[in-house]
């Protein structure tokens, strides 16, 4: 672990905001980067690094980048419809997921039917474990996730078929990040100079499908660690590509993510999933922004298997401003119902549920009101 230790270190972090301060004075049109990444939008805070960015004239912006958060309620909604409507089913999925209220209230609330439960697991293999374990139950592994995580539920569909594991089936909520962002540019609500780009997404897909942004966009971005000292490094890449007028795809996590990302969980993707039109809290249908398995492997797909109507059309709750938090419209602060109404212990919308969630974030290390 020593070598990571610059990346924390006090007079690294302090050079670094030193050239970004510098950087930054040569410029005259604010600048405000977005962080795509929940877990950057947490190390930023955790580390103290939004005001002294402030400080230094850099404005961080929260972007979609809470796989949790954007998932709409419909979703959601289908899933309470499983478990509540359906005997001797099991419902498996990912703690915070049990958490998101809808106007049918939450999986941790909810009254599952006589044989039927919700199970939290912490990995997709466990939902597919269960399936083999109790043959008398229909297990439904409602799968949420970016690039990150998506090759592991890819496997668990292959595998399922593999084993012709009939009660096995997936829910899925599987999003790219690409294309909200183009979403985000095209429609002209956010200003924005740049992108900082998420690391663990990029170790799959590479740096490649966001190139799209800095030649057909003009804008600057920098894929990016975990670290503060990742991160800074990241906001300079982008300063400097401003100040050249040079926008590209700068990758500062190189000891993580290659130009190819991660050709094995690539091909995996590609032979279980296909693209389709998916709509995202917030941000509504974006063409070819979300997977779903395959024709052919229909009899795996939840929402095939059991008939689920699954439309585009449930909001937030009353007042709940996620969405616009989501898209860079606002600062979680901005929301009346912030640490008022919606708190990490009741949450009122999911951007207050997710450990990448912004507003949980903004609670936790204690954003002022306006």
């Amino acid at each position: 672990m020593r070598p990571m230790n610059g990346f924390r270190d006090k007079r690294v972090i302090a050079a670094l905001l030193e050239k970004i301060a510098e950087r930054r004075r040569g410029l005259t049109s604010p600048v405000r980067i977005m962080e795509v990444c929940g877990t950057h939008t947490m190390t930023i805070h955790r580390h103290g690094l939004k005001g002294l960015l402030e400080a230094a004239g850099v404005e961080m912006v929260s972007g979609p980048g809470c796989p949790v958060c954007i998932t709409p309620n419909e979703i959601h909604e289908a899933a309470l419809g499983l478990v509540t409507g359906r005997e001797n089913t099991v419902l498996a999925t990912f703690g915070d997921m049990t958490r998101v209220p809808t106007r049918r209230g939450s999986l941790q609330a909810a009254v599952p039917a006589r044989g039927s439960e919700v199970k939290v697991v912490y990995s997709p293999e466990e939902s597919i474990a269960l399936a083999r374990k109790s043959p008398g139950k229909d297990v439904v592994f409602f799968g949420v996730g970016f690039e990150t995580t998506i090759p592991s539920i890819a496997f668990m569909a292959k595998s399922a078929a593999a084993e012709r594991l009939a009660n096995y089936s997936i829910l899925s909520a599987l999003w790219l990040i690409p294309p909200p962002l183009k979403a985000i540019l095209e429609s002209g609500e956010v200003r924005i100079s740049g992108f900082l780009y998420p690391g663990h997404v990029s170790a799959i897909i590479g740096t490649a499908p966001y190139e799209f942004i800095a030649r057909d966009h003009g804008f600057p971005g920098a894929v990016a660690g975990f670290e503060p000292g990742d991160i800074l490094l990241g906001i300079l890449s982008v300063l400097d590509q401003i100040r050249e007028g040079k926008p590209r795809v700068a990758n500062e996590y190189t000891r993580v993510v290659r130009q190819d990302g991660n050709p094995v969980a690539r091909a995996l993707m590609a032979e279980m999933l296909e693209p389709m039109d998916a709509c995202w809290r917030g941000l509504g249908v974006i063409p070819a922004s979300g997977l779903k398995l395959k024709p052919a492997l229909a009899a795996f797909d939840a929402e095939s298997k059991y008939g689920l109507r699954i439309e585009p059309r449930s909001a937030d709750l009353p007042g709940c401003r996620c969405g616009d938090v989501l898209r860079g419209l606002i600062a979680p602060p901005e929301c009346p119902l912030f640490s008022r109404t919606c708190k990490p212990d009741s949450p009122y919308g999911p951007c207050m549920v997710s450990f990448e969630g912004a507003c949980l974030v903004y609670h936790k290390y204690g954003a002022p009101r306006p």
